[in-house]
């Protein structure tokens, strides 16, 4: 069984089909790309799989359990973690606590422990710190833990906020454009890092990205969307020479 089967999914806002009839399965330890042009319908795919906008048809089946009309939050907790295309960090919290947040779902110390500060709780906080820099460890911004999230360089913010997600303990993971405003040195970091986390976190991942270069570099399969609706799935290099994949990109 697939870990995610998503059967004719859609949603039309007034008389917009923003997406219509989607159908994507994604196997455990899959790397799948979910491509196309802008305005094609991604970023909403992402909002209707988590909960942000509740569908208007279809239905979405993560690890056996029919997600749809689910809250975020549970969402969450069952195992999708997502970043997002536009940077949604606390600018105003340092960096490990960005992630300290992430680890919410794994809290086991009572509130009544965290008001009073009693032992469980310090003992419980104390590893969430060890677990939150052993993350950020692997996107090599440790040393950054103590400095404000907002003071940042672009290119580590992208990675904390990937962090942030997995410490969520995911099992499928949702990138919304990870390498939007990265150099091309920092993309192929990116690239190693992303295929580093699928295989020692034993994740799965679907990401949004308009680099062909990282989807050609990491993604196995494809989905492209246009206009709200599928025009091609498949193998990657099957997909990326498409004609219709192709006109879609650059026109006739």
């Amino acid at each position: 069984m697939a870990l995610l089967e998503v059967k004719e999914l859609g949603i039309t806002f007034g008389g917009l089909k923003a997406v219509d009839n989607l159908n994507l399965s994604l196997e455990k330890g899959d790397l799948y790309g979910l491509i196309g042009p802008n305005g094609a319908g991604k970023t909403t795919a992402f909002n209707l799989l988590t909960g942000v906008y509740k569908p208007t048809n279809g239905s979405f089946v993560f690890d056996g359990v029919n997600l749809v009309g689910k809250k975020p939050a549970d969402i969450s907790k069952m195992g999708i973690a997502r970043t997002f295309q536009n940077i949604r960090l606390f600018g105003n919290l340092s960096v490990i606590d960005n992630v300290k947040i992430g680890l919410h779902n794994q809290i086991k110390y009572s509130t009544f422990s965290g008001i009073f500060k009693l032992s469980n709780y310090f003992k419980k906080e104390k590893k969430f710190e060890e677990e939150a820099l052993r993350l950020l460890k692997v996107f090599d911004i440790d040393k950054d833990a103590d400095t404000l999230a907002k003071n940042l360089p672009y290119g580590k913010q992208r990675k904390l906020e990937i962090v942030r997600a997995m410490a969520t303990n995911p099992k499928l993971l949702l990138l919304d454009e990870p390498a939007a405003g990265m150099n091309p040195n920092e993309t192929i970091e990116l690239m190693n890092t992303i295929r580093y986390i699928r295989e020692n976190f034993d994740l799965t991942i679907l990401l949004i990205e308009h680099d062909m270069k990282l989807v050609s570099g990491i993604c196995e399969k494809l989905t492209v969307l246009n206009f709200g609706t599928v025009l091609a799935q498949g193998e990657t290099s099957q997909v990326l020479n498409d004609p219709e994949v192709i006109k879609a990109y650059i026109g006739e």
